[in-house]
C-alpha cells in the first residue's frame, strides 16, 4: 500500500510523529570525542571581518583603502580559508583589474554608488560573461562560455560592484522536476 503524501502533510505527521514519542533533541558536546579539550581557533585575524559596506566606502572616500586593496584582501583571504571550506569555486582572474579601473573612477571624481569598489561573490548558476566559468554546479556545462551577464551581474557591474569569483551550490542549484 502506498500513501501519497504532500510534503506539508509529511513534514505535519513527522512532527507530530517526534512530538508524541516524546524525543528531545540532546545537547550537542563540543568536546572532541577522545575527550581532548577543543583547541581555539587558529586563524589569523581579518581586519576586514566585520567592517560594513558604509565603513569601506569611507575608507576608500578618505584614501585610507582603495578598491584594489580591498578585492586583494577578500581574495588572499577567500585562498587562506578556501581550501578547507569548499564554498568559492573559482576566483576572478580579472577582479584586481577591474578594481583599478573604478578606483581610476573614483579618482577622477566619479563615484557609481554605495557599491562603487565594493567587491561581492555571486552564486554559480547566475551567468558572468568573462573568463570564469557560469555552470551551475554541474559538469555538463563547464566549458561552455555565459552569452552575457545575468541582469543581477549587470546591475551589479553598473553599481561599480566587482565580482571576485563564484560561490558553490549543489546541481542545478538543486532544482528538482515535480
Amino acid at each position: 500500500m502506498t500513501v501519497d503524501l504532500s510534503r506539508r502533510a509529511f513534514l505535519q505527521y513527522g512532527v507530530a510523529a517526534t512530538l508524541a514519542g516524546g524525543h528531545r533533541p540532546s545537547a550537542i558536546s563540543l568536546r572532541p570525542a577522545d575527550g581532548r579539550q577543543p583547541t581555539a581557533d587558529k586563524r589569523a585575524e581579518f581586519e576586514l571581518e566585520e567592517i560594513t559596506v558604509a565603513q569601506l566606502q569611507d575608507s576608500m572616500r578618505t584614501g585610507a583603502r582603495t578598491s584594489r586593496s580591498i578585492c586583494a584582501a577578500y581574495l588572499a583571504r577567500i585562498a587562506e580559508l578556501d581550501p578547507k571550506l569548499h564554498a568559492v569555486l573559482e576566483t576572478n582572474p580579472d577582479a584586481l583589474t577591474a578594481a583599478d579601473r573604478l578606483d581610476a573612477e573614483r579618482k577622477a571624481g566619479h563615484v557609481r554608488g554605495p557599491l562603487h569598489g565594493i567587491p561581492v561573490l555571486v552564486k554559480d548558476n547566475i551567468a558572468t560573461a568573462d573568463r570564469m566559468m557560469t555552470t551551475a554546479g554541474s559538469l555538463a556545462l563547464v566549458g561552455v562560455p555565459a552569452p552575457r551577464d545575468a541582469a543581477l551581474v549587470a546591475r551589479l557591474r553598473a553599481a561599480g560592484a566587482v565580482i571576485i569569483g563564484k560561490t558553490n551550490l549543489s546541481e542545478w542549484a538543486n532544482i528538482r522536476s515535480s
